[in-house]
């Protein structure tokens, strides 16, 4: 279990009633930012204190992993904003019956701020810079202990608020819908290239086919039976333009479960062929999986075409922040 910080001046009345978190992939000059970059390494279980107007109002319990989500309808005026893509985390929240105003215990709590990234300024209040941060486990037991009774609840998972009415990745599943209804209405695509792209979110059709003509066993199990495996896209179908949704570059071949590790960003690739994996994976399951993080070989190198998709792959799903020094 980690404990994170998070600042939601405005975003407050959108994110804890609806159950998730919803930050950018980057800033608006397309720099990475480290407070964003955090939303890659959550995990199921661990709690977060959400601090808005001055006080810690709420805590949740982390119930998903970070997945690639668009920005929340509730945040603009019409409609989800479908092509402004960011990291979603999917949040069990429980509001405080008090807000706990941080300024009235600095003399307590500034000693156990951390170094770097701290969320609160030496006065108590608040850095709206910062969206989430990672807490010092003395830091967020101590504020624990002077929120009391409520607070050590839920952490100790005694008193969860039960999750809102929706899947587990809602915001991932409600994207794809949105996108397949799209290539079904679309006047401009012939009804062959629909079922093709269609197919191909699924991995099987023609761009199975042209991945095939890559590729010829999965890259970590070496199962090269055809119909036990899946051709999984490095730039993700969610992502991709129709062509590249089709390209046998943009492909690997891999088993169903390494696809679904590779899909949601728990494992990557190296250009070199060596494997990545998320510090957010869960090893135990990975090892029940068959799939042992210990024992993978470096695979051989990939083609310049699966290279630049592979770059995509390791910058925007990932799972695991890259901050700066």
């Amino acid at each position: 279990m980690r404990y994170w910080w998070v600042n939601q001046k405005q975003t407050y009345g959108h994110e804890v009633p609806g159950g998730y978190l919803w930050s950018p992939k980057r800033k608006s000059n397309g720099h990475r930012n480290p407070f964003y970059e955090y939303m890659r390494e959550v995990a199921p279980g661990d709690v977060v204190f959400s601090f808005a107007d001055g006080g810690v109002k709420a805590i949740g319990l982390i119930a998903s992993h970070a997945y690639e989500a668009p920005k929340p309808h509730e945040f603009g005026q019409v409609g989800a904003y479908w092509e402004q893509i960011g990291w979603r985390v999917d949040v069990r929240f429980h509001e405080l019956p008090a807000a706990l105003r941080p300024s009235k215990h600095m003399a307590q709590l500034a000693p156990m701020l951390p170094q770097r990234y701290a969320p609160l300024q030496a006065n108590g209040h608040g850095l709206q810079s910062i969206y989430l941060t990672l807490l010092p486990e003395s830091f967020a037991l101590a504020l624990a202990d002077l929120i009391g009774q409520p607070a050590h609840s839920i952490i100790q998972g005694q008193r969860i608020v039960d999750a809102p009415n929706k899947p587990v990745g809602h915001g991932l599943i409600e994207w794809e819908e949105h996108q397949m209804a799209e290539i079904q209405a679309s006047t401009e695509l012939a009804e062959t290239t629909k079922q093709a792209v269609i197919q191909a979110r699924r991995g099987q059709g023609l761009f199975k086919q042209r991945v095939m003509a890559i590729e010829t066993r999965c890259r970590l199990t070496g199962v090269d039976r055809v119909e036990h495996l899946r051709a999984s896209h490095c730039k993700p179908w969610r992502d991709a333009s129709n062509a590249e949704r089709l390209d046998g570059e943009n492909g690997l071949l891999l088993t169903p479960d390494a696809d679904h590790l590779f899909d949601r960003g728990f494992l990557s690739f190296e250009d070199s062929g060596e494997v990545l994996i998320s510090p957010v994976a869960h090893r135990p399951s990975l090892k029940r999986m068959g799939l042992d993080p210990d024992g993978f070989a470096a695979t051989s190198a990939f083609s310049s075409g699966q290279r630049v998709y592979l770059e995509y792959h390791r910058a925007n799903v990932f799972l695991q922040a890259r901050l700066s020094t």
